[in-house]
Order: structure tokens, then sequence, then C-alpha cells
């Protein structure tokens, strides 16, 4: 199983490999959430920190790590826009005109996206109904 340890390691990677260039002002914080049907990662303020919540279904290791570490570059992308962090918002809405999937594809994400999307639709309904 999976802990929030091993998801702080998780997110430390992409940062180092996808984010490398990106400034990161506040503290940043990452922890497993409930388990959703629909919601796999989440990003909001606290106070002046930011806290990132994935899946709790992310704590199975039957979860393949692409997944969870496109589910965090998502929700990183969303912090270097400037929603629920301290940079400036770059857009109106978080997911505008496709903003997330460029960022993803010009920060070397593009294929990792496409092959979580791909394992999303395969797979997640019949993982939800053994879980």
């Amino acid at each position: 199983m999976r802990d929030n340890e091993w998801l702080e390691n998780r997110m430390d990677f992409v940062i180092r490999r996808y984010f490398a260039d990106a400034k990161i002002p506040n503290s940043l914080y990452i922890k497993f959430g409930q388990k959703a049907r629909t919601r796999l990662g989440s990003i909001r303020k606290r106070g002046r920190d930011t806290e990132i919540t994935m899946c709790g279904h992310f704590k199975d290791d039957k979860i393949p790590e692409f997944v969870v570490d496109a589910v965090i570059g998502h929700e990183l992308c969303h912090y270097v826009h400037g929603f629920s962090s301290p940079l400036p918002q770059l857009a109106r809405h978080p997911h505008s005109g496709g903003l997330v999937s460029r960022e993803m594809s010009m920060r070397g994400m593009g294929e990792l996206e496409k092959k979580q999307k791909k394992w999303i639709k395969d797979n997640w309904l019949k993982y939800l109904k053994r879980a």
C-alpha cells in the first residue's frame, strides 16, 4: 500500500523531471484524500501554502505510477498557471482552451497524459467495480 511519503516522492520526481524551471514560491504539499470516482486530483490554497490532494484509490499499487504522475503533473500545471498558487493567474479558467494539455506537452508530458487518459478510459470503471 502506498502512503503520503510515497506520494511526496512521486511529486518530487515529477517536479525534478518536468517542472525543474518552475517557480514554487510557497510551501507545496501533497496528500491522499478520499476515494473518488471522478476527481482524480485537486489543488487549493491553505493559507499561504498550496495543497494537492490525490484520489485515495491511488494508494493501491494496481494503479500504474504513470497515472499518478500524470495527475500530479496536471495539478502542477494549474499551480504554474497561477491557480491555487501565489503566481500570476494566466487565464480566467483553469482549463481554458486546452491550457493544461498544452502545458503538459510543452513540458514533455504529452505522451504521459495520453497514456494516462487511455488507461483511465480502458480500466477505471473496471477497477472501481472491484475496489
